[in-house]
């Protein structure tokens, strides 16, 4: 049986509130037509991040900035490994994205696998003048050709460890973790 044991707290709150301020500054910075651009947060937790960077646009600059969601579930390569049934993916897009930057937002990425994903959800939508990727943690481990281009910590990881982001709107409390995977003697 594997186990997993809590190795470090590596941001709380406010720092993940800062990181998010600037990854909003840095999206002002490099694209600038923010009023073309919508943010797509992949569930589960990147859609209150979106909502956060949304507002962190708002405060900074007085720009409102359209936040869409998205359940790639339908579109992963590996649903045989998850689910014996796949389930139908949800694409909540507020404008249509034809010619629009597209963000796409998630907490971590990790194999580059759910990013890749998202984006073949999101081509089935239109044709969006860009696609960006922001990511709160970038733990490394790529399998696919694939970086983010806003990222909030880069946190390098090994296989056996697990990083957990926490949102007050899902977890009712905000951080992120390392864990440690450990297998139980006698397992």
């Amino acid at each position: 049986m594997v186990q997993e044991r809590l190795k470090a707290r590596l941001m709380e709150p406010d720092a993940m509130q800062r990181a998010i301020t600037r990854m909003a500054h840095e999206m002002l910075e490099q694209i600038g037509e923010m009023d073309r651009a919508v943010l797509v947060g992949i569930r589960r937790r990147g859609v209150p991040l979106a909502q956060r960077i949304a507002a962190a646009l708002e405060r900074v600059e007085g720009i409102s900035v359209p936040v869409g969601a998205l359940d790639i579930t339908l579109y992963r390569d590996d649903l045989t490994r998850i689910w014996d049934q796949p389930r139908v993916g949800d694409v909540q897009l507020p404008v249509n994205i034809t010619d629009r930057i597209v963000i796409l937002v998630d907490d971590v990425i990790y194999t580059g696998r759910t990013v890749r994903s998202a984006m073949d959800a999101v081509m089935r939508q239109g044709r969006a003048g860009a696609i960006r990727l922001a990511v709160l943690v970038d733990r490394g481990h790529r399998e696919l050709p694939i970086r983010a281009d806003f990222v909030g910590k880069n946190v390098p990881t090994s296989g056996r460890e697990h990083i957990r982001v926490l949102v007050g709107e899902i977890d009712g409390r905000d951080g992120v973790e390392l864990y440690d995977r450990i297998e139980e003697e006698g397992t």
